[in-house]
């Protein structure tokens, strides 16, 4: 983006196309400040190539493609092509201006990736506990028995191995550091759930609470239209699954032991509110409570708002 005027350039895919695009602008005799760069949040090339231009001193924008895709339709476009990728991504950006991408801190990159391998071992680990319960049950070689209980030793260890890394981690950074003690203070926020939360809302900049709950899928949409269609509210579930169902098993647990969540569990269960719905809820607020109290610094209070 140019001002005003949309520029798109395909540049393709993958680290060689950083330099590419680039190359590009300043090939069409346009200075790399005054640009913006506007791309989608898919696959596993984005943050490399964003980075890369934000370095080389460019504004760069990473949007929403559920977003750019309804803006497509918009403009009636049905072509799937990269040209026409970067042309729908050139009029969103001169339509909509997104906000400027910023750069994450290397530790908090660090903890992401950190905690994205620990859920990929922990997925692994459980495939082989499902495979191993299969053999037990059928006529299965002791060779792949043997074969199958030393992937889960193995596995094991490296979870064990990991989550201490992971807690090293967090203590060598004090906001970190201060930002876990601040979440786990939290009656159901535990260790796992406190890490995970913490990277994510170190890794975006939400303004408000509303926001965050938003972006994890925990805010209720609404299907109504005249007096013919009532569908009944349910969560948006957009964002990553594997957070909702973190905090999914610490709702049911705050229904128990936290006073704001469990007073709201009850108060909706008593307006006849399923406890699926209730649920949802409970989630949304653990959601708030965690971007509350590192929004105000301070630990979370039992009697804070509890009557309000």
């Amino acid at each position: 983006m140019r001002g005003n005027r949309a520029v798109d350039f395909e540049a393709g895919v993958g680290p060689a196309a950083n330099p590419i695009a680039v190359m590009k602008v300043r090939m069409a005799g346009i200075a790399v400040a005054d640009v913006g760069f506007v791309m989608a949040a898919t696959g596993v090339y984005h943050p490399a190539a964003a980075l890369h231009l934000h370095e080389a001193g460019v504004q760069v924008a990473i949007v929403n493609p559920a977003q750019v895709k309804d803006f497509g339709k918009g403009w009636a476009v049905r072509t799937k092509t990269d040209r026409m990728d970067s042309w729908v991504l050139a009029r969103f950006g001169q339509v909509n201006t997104p906000t400027p991408w910023q750069p994450l801190s290397v530790e908090v990159r660090e903890l992401q990736a950190l905690l994205a391998r620990q859920r990929a071992l922990a997925e692994d680990l459980q495939r082989e506990r499902n495979r191993l319960e299969k053999a037990d049950a059928t006529l299965t070689p002791t060779l792949v028995h043997q074969s199958l209980q030393d992937s889960i030793v193995f596995l094991t260890q490296q979870l064990k191995r990991l989550q201490r890394d992971i807690d090293d981690h967090i203590d060598r950074h004090p906001r970190l550091r201060e930002d876990r003690a601040l979440l786990e203070s939290i009656p159901a926020i535990g260790a796992q759930t406190g890490k995970h939360m913490l990277a994510l809302l170190h890794a975006h900049h939400f303004e408000r609470a509303e926001q965050s709950a938003a972006y994890l899928g925990v805010v209720p949409v609404e299907r109504q239209s005249g007096t013919s269609v009532h569908g009944k509210p349910r969560l948006s579930k957009a964002g990553p699954a594997h957070l909702r169902a973190i905090l999914y098993m610490a709702a049911i647990v705050a229904t128990r032991h936290n006073p704001h969540v469990k007073a709201l569990y009850e108060r909706l269960l008593a307006k006849g509110k399923t406890k699926m719905a209730a649920l949802g809820a409970a989630m949304r607020k653990l959601v708030h409570l965690c971007f509350g109290v590192l929004k105000s610094r301070q630990p979370y209070s039992p009697t804070h708002g509890i009557n309000a």
